[in-house]
């Protein structure tokens, strides 16, 4: 087992994660959102999509035993450890373009979107490339006659996590999320570890 690292608030990291790896991302201080993408290692063409998980699902709200899948419909992670059962994969990451336009009495800030796109650069990742990104402890409760979307603080407790074991070879997007609402207004750190079989 790895040792715990920690992603400072509003910044992101990518890293290697084998086949047979458990990734373990933790909440350390409670509500505070985690934007996670996959890439197949030898082939960044091949990338975590929202669309074909939530086709094989059949649901919207994923946990523990649940698979996220591939836009070529290959699975790359098995969510293998869950303690607080309500993730969101429904909203991209933000982004500059988020404060501009949702956050108007807010700093501007290049949010998740920049953060990812700045960590990935180094294995050959382009922005535009970058799909939405399994959110992990993101609260979006859907209205099931309207289908509004809410943006609320996550359930998360300080301590909480979820694991995910890679199925491929993959490289991993993550960071400690930019958006205060997606946060219960306020920024905070992301750890994470890699267990190694």
């Amino acid at each position: 087992m790895s040792e715990t690292i920690e992603i400072p608030e509003r910044s992101g990291t990518a890293f290697k994660l084998a086949k047979g790896d458990v990734l373990v991302v933790i909440d350390p201080k409670g509500q505070q959102v985690s934007d996670l993408l996959a890439f197949n290692a030898s082939d960044l063409g091949e990338v975590i999509s929202s669309g074909r998980t939530f086709d094989y699902a059949e649901r919207i709200y994923l946990t523990t035993g649940d698979r996220l899948f591939s836009n070529r419909s290959n699975v790359m992670l098995t969510i293998v450890d869950d303690s607080v059962g309500r993730h969101d994969f429904l909203l991209t990451p933000c982004s500059y373009d988020t404060f501009r336009l949702c956050y108007e009495n807010e700093p501007p800030h290049r949010g998740c979107f920049g953060n990812l796109a700045a960590a990935l650069e180094p294995y050959g990742v382009e922005p535009d490339h970058i799909p939405s990104a399994f959110n992990c402890f993101m609260n979006v409760p859907v209205d099931g006659e309207t289908g509004k979307l809410q943006v609320l603080p996550p359930l998360s407790k300080a301590g909480d996590r979820i694991a995910f074991r890679a199925e491929i070879d993959l490289i991993v997007g993550l960071t400690a999320c930019s958006a205060k609402d997606s946060n219960g207004g306020s920024f905070k750190p992301i750890h994470y570890r890699i267990e190694r079989p």
